[in-house]
């Protein structure tokens, strides 16, 4: 029998090798930094650069250089907030969603062999599961 210490360990093989198997092949360089910044604006409202200094654990001046260079990418855009000018907010661009999209997502073509091989109950359970984490995860940040 599996302990609780064990079973998050399969999980998390089992995690590393569906994204192994079933991500998107890379296009562009993108550091892993990069990645978590704009992951963090995307799955959370009103971020500026001191959420980004705080999220990363880096200095203000850092966060603000990683961000400068992520803008010269066409990544993000810089806009002030309506309620109070004095903060800026970062904003994914169209191609900055697609960066992080082939980044961070499963390849959804190689997903939809893998789920059309599968039984209805069984597609039924992945899903469900995978909800289920998804919720879970949003609660515990």
């Amino acid at each position: 029998m599996l302990t609780v210490n064990n079973k998050v360990k399969q999980l998390n093989q089992y995690w590393t090798d569906i994204y192994f198997h079933l991500h998107y092949a890379h296009k562009e360089k993108i550091s892993h930094q990069v990645v978590r910044i704009l992951q963090l604006i995307d799955k959370k409202e009103e971020v500026g650069v001191n959420e980004i200094a705080s999220y990363l654990q880096v200095s203000q001046n850092t966060a603000s250089e990683h961000v400068k260079r992520i803008i010269e990418k066409n990544f993000l855009t810089k806009e002030r907030d309506l309620l109070d000018e004095r903060r800026v907010v970062l904003r994914l661009t169209d191609l900055g969603k697609d960066v992080l999209h082939r980044n961070t997502s499963l390849d959804e073509e190689k997903l939809e062999q893998i789920l059309n091989q599968l039984e209805v109950n069984e597609k039924e359970v992945v899903e469900q599961a995978f909800k289920i984490l998804s919720e879970r995860a949003k609660t515990c940040l």
